[in-house]
């Protein structure tokens, strides 16, 4: 799907959608949850219905029921995993979260299960998962590193090393599964962790159930065994990664004031609203974070611990002035697309000025943009983050694929349009 962005300034009030990282979080700890659960405020995507189906699989048991919140579900879970009769074959279509987290609880199962994936995760990195098995004895099957990856095994307790600078997804799946082994165990990074605020945010989350881990002066987890995850009723609280689109909306256009949100949130993605007073914008309120036209200026900002924002802040740096480097961002060319080639290639094609690094973008604020044809990249963020600088743009934006936000946020045309956001389906 194509569409027709005709330039309109954004203006108006907007709920985040419920924080997909949590939500993901939630509903594992749920489903390990002996008893039953009720979890509430869930933003449906294309992501979080991975994890769910996955998690059935597995077997817990999901019902959807009427949300507290509107436009929103919520899910009775009886917890509790379950060896199947037979190998699973399970689907963890271009999530990432999913997939990582997932894989440890799969082997936890006792069951033999084969995931497969869509897209770009079919290329993403697994390695730290690898060496793990081969130092555990734990069988998988792959084809050159990539999906579909079958694994069997047992999982022990005792000591885990894993690289800290590929992604901070395996550390969750592995912080997640080992408290519930007969024993203690202690999970090292060998290098410093990258996005550490993902695991701060995993163990919140955790707490939450009962399950406490002790994070230790070195950066090491140890993770004492024989935990169990308390059943209860929870809600998942608002996405900071995901208003960050709106609050760069209102800072480039109107005030846009974005409701949801949780002031003292584990979230490492927070950090959007000090890094946009950094460059010179307003932002007021805290459950209410409202954003008002600013003048914004060129920084260095380092995204080593918030890499999602970074196509949110290429948009703000390009309508801003001054020169803008984002460092620290290499990872992000391994996301749904290289997100660093793919904002400057589709900024540049409308008038932007920026130059790639290995390791992230050098900016030239241009105030204004001339409009034009531009892709999606099959990536949410960058889809997003597209419609954003359409505000700046001086003629009609077209965005190829703009279908691909419901990987995270299915409703976000919805409230684009809300916001005075003006598109048409090209024909």
């Amino acid at each position: 799907m194509n569409l027709v962005i005709t330039p309109h300034t954004l203006q108006g009030t907007v709920e985040a959608p419920s924080s997909k990282s949590i939500g993901h979080r939630e509903l594992i700890c749920a489903a390990l949850a002996e008893g039953e659960s009720v979890v509430d405020n869930i933003s449906l995507s294309q992501d979080i219905e991975a994890t769910r189906r996955i998690l059935e699989a597995l077997g817990a048991y999901m019902e959807e029921i009427p949300s507290a919140r509107p436009g929103r579900v919520a899910y009775r879970i009886q917890g509790g995993l379950k060896r199947q009769d037979g190998p699973l074959a399970v689907d963890a279509c271009e999530s990432g979260s999913t997939l990582r987290f997932l894989i440890p609880l799969a082997v936890l199962s006792g069951n033999t299960v084969t995931f497969s994936g869509r897209g770009r995760l079919a290329q993403r990195p697994l390695d730290p998962y690898y060496a793990i098995f081969d130092e555990k004895h734990i069988s998988y099957t792959t084809t050159e590193g990539a999906l579909p990856l079958t694994v069997c095994g047992e999982l022990t307790p005792g000591r885990y090393t894993m690289a800290g600078d590929v992604s901070s997804q395996f550390f969750t799946g592995l912080l997640m599964t080992l408290p519930l082994l007969d024993g203690d165990s202690l999970l090292q990074s060998t290098t410093p962790l990258e996005s550490a605020s993902y695991v701060d945010m995993t163990i919140d989350c955790m707490r939450r159930y009962g399950v406490s881990i002790d994070k230790e002066w070195n950066g090491s987890y140890h993770i004492r065994g024989n935990q169990q995850y308390q059943p209860g009723n929870y809600v998942v609280e608002g996405d900071y990664s995901q208003a960050a689109f709106w609050l760069a909306a209102g800072t480039l256009g109107k005030a846009v004031c974005c409701t949801g949100m949780r002031p003292d949130s584990s979230q490492g993605d927070k950090v959007i609203v000090s890094i946009i007073r950094s460059m010179g914008g307003q932002i007021e309120g805290k459950t209410e974070l409202t954003a008002c036209p600013s003048n914004l200026f060129g920084r260095v900002i380092d995204v080593e611990d918030c890499p999602d924002l970074v196509p949110a802040l290429a948009v703000l740096a390009t309508c801003g002035e001054g020169i803008t480097r984002i460092i620290h961002a290499g990872r992000v060319r391994l996301k749904e697309c290289d997100r660093l080639h793919a904002m400057a290639t589709e900024l540049n094609k409308i008038g932007a000025e920026i130059e790639e690094e290995p390791e992230g973008l050098i900016i030239h604020g241009v105030g204004t943009l001339t409009g034009g044809r531009v892709s999606g990249w099959n990536d949410h963020r960058i889809a997003m983050a597209l419609a954003i600088a359409s505000q700046r743009c001086s003629g009609e934006l077209i965005i190829e694929g703009a279908e691909c936000v419901r990987k995270s946020y299915p409703d976000f045309w919805q409230d684009f349009a809300k916001l005075g956001g003006i598109y048409r389906v090209e024909e």
